[in-house]
């Protein structure tokens, strides 16, 4: 199978009108973005869902991967949530990624309060493509 960008990503594509178009900044094996959550991303009540949250993981951890050159697929993620992001609390995402041997990388992200509290962290193992 070919994995292949066509700017559609629900994350960070500028096509996907639907999506959140986030920008990430990334370089060296590490990469960031903020995030606004609003309404329709929500959970309980003013709560951004848990999922949008390991989804916001998945992809800087990726996108970390990518600034060192390498293509690559998250196979395994583990996320601890630690606090609640409300909506229309901005959070910033960071990750960083590393080659582990052959075609496997390590990947770590977190997902933080503009204050720096903690929402969650993630343990990602990714593969090359």
């Amino acid at each position: 199978m070919e994995f292949t960008d066509n700017g559609a990503c629900f994350v960070c594509g500028k096509a996907n009108p639907s999506g959140l178009r986030l920008d990430f900044s990334a370089s060296n094996g590490h990469a960031s973005a903020t995030y606004l959550p609003d309404k329709t991303h929500q959970g309980y009540r003013d709560i951004l869902h848990g999922g949008l949250i390991s989804t916001l993981i998945d992809e800087a951890a990726v996108k970390a991967a990518s600034s060192l050159g390498i293509k690559a697929i998250t196979v395994e993620i583990c996320v601890r949530f630690k606090a609640p992001l409300m909506i229309g609390e901005r959070c910033i995402i960071e990750a960083s990624a590393k080659p582990v041997r052959g075609r496997l990388l390590k990947g770590v992200a977190i997902v933080k309060k503009m204050d720096g509290t903690i929402v969650a962290e993630g343990q990602l193992k990714l593969f090359r493509t």
